[in-house]
C-alpha cells in the first residue's frame, strides 16, 4: 500500500479508516502503509488530534474516548437487540458442544441464548460467571427433574451485565478445567481484539480463556469495531468465531485470517431487527 504520492487529507482520511476499522493505529505500521516518514505520521496524527478525530497516546493512535465503549448497557437493555443474529449464533453455536463436556459459558446475552439450546443435555456439566444462565439452567433442572446440565457457579461480585466477577470468581475458575468456552464481548477489532468496558469482567473473562482447552466466541455483527476500555483477549487465541452473516467483509477476511474457524449463522428470512 505504500505510495509515496498520496496528499495530505488523502493519507489523514486512509489513517482515519484504520483506526476506526481496528480501534487504534500504530506509528510504525502507518510509516509501512503509506510510505511516509514516521515524523510525517506524526504531524497528521497531531492534525487529526486537535480536530477531536483521534486520541493521540504514545506509539500511536486510538478511537476518541467519545467514540469508544466506556460503559456498558445491562443483560435487559441488550436483550431485545439484534435477537435474530443472536438466535442464529446460538443455534451455530451449540453444535460445537460435544456430549459429556464440561462448557464454559460467560455473561451476555449471545451466550445466555446459547444456554437456551442446551437445557436439554443432561450429560454436561456448565460452568458459568452469569446469573441469568445460573438461573435459567436451576430453573430448567427443577422443572425437568434433572434432566439439564449439571451448572456450577463462580461466585464474585456481579457487574452490570449480569456477571460475576472479580477476584472470587478468579481464584474459582482458576482451579477449574472446562473442555469448550462460548464467550461473548462488547467489542471486536482487528487491533484490540476482544474488549469489555468493565475491568473486573476483562481480569474474569482472562481467567475463563486460560482454563479452557478450547475458545469459541460468539458476537454479532454490531460488536465488529467496538472498542470497549479493557482488552481480554487477541483474535488469535479463539478457536471458533460464530456471527451473523451480515457481517462486512473486511471483518471476515480478518477473522478467516486470525481465528482458527470462521462461522457464518444465517439468520431465518425476516430474521432482522427492525432500524
Amino acid at each position: 500500500m505504500a505510495d509515496q504520492g498520496f496528499l495530505a487529507h488523502q493519507r489523514r482520511a486512509v489513517i482515519l479508516d484504520l483506526v476506526h476499522r481496528g480501534g487504534g493505529v500504530r506509528v510504525a505500521d502507518l510509516v509501512e502503509q503509506l510510505g511516509v516518514s514516521d515524523m510525517t505520521v506524526r504531524r497528521d496524527l497531531d492534525t487529526l488530534a486537535r480536530t477531536g478525530a483521534v486520541e493521540k497516546v504514545h506509539g500511536g493512535a486510538l478511537v476518541p474516548v467519545a467514540g469508544r465503549a466506556l460503559d456498558e448497557p445491562g443483560f435487559e437493555a441488550k436483550s431485545g437487540r439484534e435477537s435474530g443474529a443472536k438466535a442464529a449464533i446460538a443455534d451455530a453455536a451449540a453444535l460445537l458442544v460435544q456430549p459429556g463436556s464440561v462448557v464454559g459459558l460467560s455473561a451476555g446475552t449471545t451466550a445466555f441464548a446459547v444456554a437456551t439450546r442446551l437445557l436439554d443435555r443432561p450429560d454436561l456439566t456448565v460452568v458459568t460467571n452469569s446469573l441469568p444462565v445460573a438461573g435459567l439452567l436451576r430453573a430448567a433442572d427443577r422443572e425437568q427433574a434433572h434432566v439439564s446440565p449439571a451448572v456450577l457457579v463462580t461466585g464474585g461480585a456481579p457487574t452490570r451485565s449480569a456477571a460475576l466477577a472479580g477476584p472470587l470468581a478468579n481464584l474459582t475458575i482458576e482451579s477449574l478445567h472446562v473442555d469448550l468456552l462460548i464467550i461473548g464481548a462488547h467489542g471486536v477489532s482487528e487491533r484490540a481484539g476482544l474488549t469489555t468496558p468493565d475491568l473486573a469482567e476483562a481480569q474474569t473473562n482472562r481467567a475463563l480463556l486460560a482454563c479452557a482447552r478450547r475458545v469459541a466466541v460468539v458476537a454479532d455483527h454490531t460488536k465488529w469495531g467496538v472498542v470497549g476500555l479493557n482488552g481480554f483477549a487477541e483474535l488469535g487465541a479463539v478457536h471458533h468465531f460464530v456471527t451473523d452473516d451480515r457481517l462486512d467483509s473486511h471483518a471476515r477476511s480478518v477473522l478467516a485470517d486470525r481465528v482458527g474457524e470462521l462461522i457464518l449463522a444465517r439468520e431465518p428470512s425476516g430474521g432482522h431487527d427492525p432500524a
